[in-house]
């Protein structure tokens, strides 16, 4: 989903600034890796190689804990993978973009029979600001970052944008910023701060349109999940299911259409770990209860 896209885009032009929030690594040799990795199509976040020491860095953005295979098995399979085609030290970090109170946030590690595999967690609203509001390249995760005044610490961020000077770079930061601030902030507050003209003549927001396109998720996209109509966020989750497993069974839908538009969204974004039917219907039970 967008959200994916956004992190990828900032880990690609901006490696060096997320190594050093991340890793606290200064680099200035950094090959970004493709995402995929075989023998079975196995697609990461972020895979970040850097040449000096030869390691490799793997970055995983998370908007929801929940996910099929779960994530700590998730992140073993990563390193296998990583580790047999590349035989060299990884470190892998999940970063949690959106707040819930789940306590999936909370494990670092895969426990099984005879089987132990540890990674690093962050938690975005647990972050000092200040650290991102101090870096261009940070500021779309700043509106994420802990507050006892989110309003007004989007406004510093708003500020901040607005005082980069390089047209292409403030026009993709601006972006990056209004669509990540969207899972924290209402999209009236966020379009009060930020010009939406420039957000639109950005090169990430019209990656994320043409992707949206091909998806079949981006017709009414704005009229419904954005500007909060119900009826045309359920036609997209309608459409994107009906696409990847075909017929909608009418229980399963009338599910769907009791969602809110907030778990219309999240139930967008989950159905891309999603392999069956049935992985949505357990996931409308626990959102459900």
């Amino acid at each position: 989903m967008a959200y994916d896209n956004i992190c990828k885009y900032l880990a690609e032009n901006y490696p060096a600034d997320l190594v050093k929030w991340l890793h606290d690594i200064e680099v200035t040799e950094i090959s970004v890796l493709k995402t995929e990795l075989n023998t079975e199509p196995i697609h990461a976040d972020s895979l970040t190689l850097l040449q000096t020491p030869n390691q490799i860095l793997q970055w995983e953005f998370q908007t929801l804990p929940a996910s099929k295979p779960s994530l700590p098995l998730r992140m073993l399979k990563y390193w296998v993978r990583l580790k047999e085609k590349y035989n060299c030290p990884i470190e892998q970090v999940v970063i949690f973009l959106k707040f819930t109170r789940s306590q999936k946030v909370y494990t670092n590690q895969l426990l099984d029979t005879n089987t132990s595999h540890r990674y690093r967690v962050i938690r975005m609203w647990e972050q000092d600001p200040e650290l991102f509001l101090a870096n261009p390249a940070l500021l779309p995760f700043a509106p994420l970052a802990l507050s006892e005044s989110p309003t007004r610490l989007l406004e510093q961020v708003a500020a901040a944008v607005d005082r980069i000077e390089e047209p292409l770079a403030f026009s993709n930061i601006s972006a990056c910023t209004q669509l990540l601030a969207g899972l924290r902030f209402d999209q009236r507050l966020i379009t009060e701060l930020f010009p939406e003209d420039v957000m639109q003549e950005s090169v990430i927001y019209q990656k994320i349109i043409q992707k949206g396109h091909k998806l079949g998720l981006l017709e009414g996209k704005r009229e419904g999940l954005l500007e909060g109509r119900q009826e045309e966020g359920y036609s997209i989750v309608i459409r994107l299911i009906t696409r990847r497993f075909g017929s909608v069974s009418e229980q399963l839908q009338q599910g769907i259409q009791k969602l809110s538009i907030a778990q219309l969204e999240e139930l967008s974004e989950a159905l891309l770990d999603f392999e069956t039917v049935t992985d949505i219907a357990v996931w409308l039970a626990s959102h459900q209860q």
